[in-house]
């Protein structure tokens, strides 16, 4: 009969399963960082690279539109490769948490600058989502007219850098639930 403690050989049986969970837990958490790495770098790459120029009534006057002839685009990119360059340096950390699964203060400063990282990559995504909606659909009341039905170019590429940006918020978000779950088990 047991008498209110817990036999040795239950307490084994649920450690082993635990740590097979944080274990599971902390591959997963390598892999979306690998995933959100590649979506910060192909924002950034794709709306730093953005340029079109259309010839306007002869070939010497020209209209140019660039990533950097707008504040909000630049601080995307910066937003963006600053995020790049994080989850490239928790990459490392990610990989100790594989091989130790009961760490637990280092995946407490992760979750910290996880959520540092998601809100920088949030203010710059969102403000480049509202340049994005008015190159596409201009505003009337003030005289904005849509850029978007000369530049194609521009807008195809300015429009799939938000994709992938927004991309990276969604993993940002997995990244931090994963991690206080991993956390909420021990």
């Amino acid at each position: 009969m047991k008498s209110g403690g817990v036999e040795a050989g239950e307490v084994a049986k649920a450690s082993v399963a635990s740590y097979g969970v944080n274990k599971g837990v902390s591959v997963l958490d390598f892999m979306l960082r690998i995933l959100a790495f590649v979506c910060t770098l192909g924002s950034a790459i794709a709306m730093g690279t953005t340029d079109e120029t259309l010839p306007f009534f002869t070939q010497f006057i020209r209209f140019r539109a660039r990533y950097d002839d707008l504040p909000t685009f630049t601080f995307f990119v910066i937003a963006n490769s600053i995020v790049c360059a994080y989850l490239v340096l928790s990459l490392p950390l990610s990989i100790f948490h594989i091989m130790r699964s009961a760490a637990q203060n280092s995946r407490i400063v992760l979750v910290i600058f996880d959520t540092v990282m998601l809100a920088l990559l949030t203010a710059g995504a969102s403000a480049s989502a509202a340049i994005v909606y008015l190159a596409h659909k201009g505003n009337t009341r003030a005289n904005w007219f849509s850029i978007c039905q000369q530049f194609h170019s521009f807008c195809e590429r300015i429009s799939g850098s938000l994709i992938g940006s927004f991309g990276g918020v969604v993993l940002f978000v997995l990244l931090i639930l994963l991690s206080a779950i991993a956390l909420s088990r021990r």
